[in-house]
């Protein structure tokens, strides 16, 4: 994701320049920077640090995005970080502290592109008319060919479920209060997590999410959604661009992975970060407070699958808050 959001703003973002990279590989770090004529930072650190940068993207593992985050900030420095803002609601909770100490707004942005994509916010925008009435119902799937999260099971809901929480909560306007985790028998190809799950999602105005998460789904990339409301539905449309009839078949092809489907997306989305940052206007991105609210919620579906129950989020925040969070 790195060396796609580096190459989207060479070609597509003209308000930003890529001046630095920095990889855990060297060797594909130097082959970025060739291609950019971008500098080659051996340390992230450094890096955030340089004068010559004036703001961050982060595409690392999961695990490298707090201390990076945390450095973005004590520097200053505006940061897009890629979804999850961490994987881990206690640090989550310690970048929105330091950013609220550090009073320079909000310096924090996530990748949560969704917002960006526009069958999703042709959806926000039908539900807000109010012609279809109420929400009542969503069901929806998110399936990529190959498993890509890592951490097993639990993994698939910090790194893959982290998009359909935020993109519920995005679209409805309401905060999820109470989430449920179930699994039917699960596919032999993939023995590293329980693959599909089936999560559950109850929102503040009593709304109910259910989404299927398949990262073995072998048969291509796959994300689509329905609302069902009190006089009608609103629903994505097929993944493909368009549909061919042909030797007694009706059929679209599936993309191999999710970049082709949110390319689009992603490029709005770094047009809208850079034009916020080079303004110094607040940014129109998902904000540290809501990765935080992301996490917390895919927290509370491990805890559900833990105890193969349904949790109320505000439990667990609260039992983090008395553990000393």
């Amino acid at each position: 994701m790195g060396a796609d959001h580096a190459h989207t703003i060479r070609t597509a973002v003209p308000a930003a320049t890529v001046v630095a990279v920095a990889d855990v590989d060297g060797e594909r770090a130097v082959t970025l920077s060739q291609q950019l004529g971008a500098r080659v930072f051996v340390n992230d650190d450094d890096l955030i640090a340089s004068p010559d940068v004036d703001a961050v993207i982060i595409a690392s593992h999961d695990s490298a995005h707090a201390h990076q985050v945390l450095a973005c900030i004590n520097a200053g420095k505006p940061v897009l970080c890629e979804k999850p803002l961490a994987p881990t609601v206690e640090d989550c909770h310690r970048i929105v502290v330091a950013q609220q100490e550090r009073d320079q707004g909000d310096l924090v942005s996530v990748g949560f592109m969704r917002r960006f994509h526009a069958g999703f916010a042709a959806m926000k925008a039908e539900l807000a008319s109010g012609e279809l009435g109420a929400p009542l119902l969503v069901v929806g799937s998110h399936r990529n060919v190959h498993a890509y999260p890592t951490g097993g099971s639990e993994g698939t809901l910090t790194n893959s479920a982290v998009h359909d929480i935020d993109i519920i909560e995005w679209l409805l306007g309401h905060p999820i209060v109470e989430v449920g985790w179930y699994a039917p028998k699960p596919t032999s190809l993939d023995t590293s997590r329980h693959d599909p799950q089936l999560i559950q999602l109850r929102n503040a105005d009593g709304v109910l999410a259910s989404i299927d998460l398949f990262v073995n789904a072998q048969y291509g990339y796959d994300v689509h959604y329905e609302v069902v409301c009190e006089r009608g539905a609103v629903r994505l449309t097929p993944t493909a661009p368009i549909v061919t009839d042909r030797d007694l078949t009706h059929a679209y092809q599936h993309p191999a992975d999710w970049r082709p489907f949110f390319a689009e997306a992603y490029r709005l989305e770094l047009q809208a970060w850079t034009d916020a940052v080079s303004n110094g206007r607040p940014t129109p991105l998902a904000t540290a407070e809501n990765g935080l609210r992301s996490t917390l919620v895919a927290q509370a579906l491990v805890q559900s699958m833990r105890m193969r129950q349904a949790v109320m989020v505000n439990d667990v925040w609260s039992d983090l808050v008395n553990s000393g969070v």
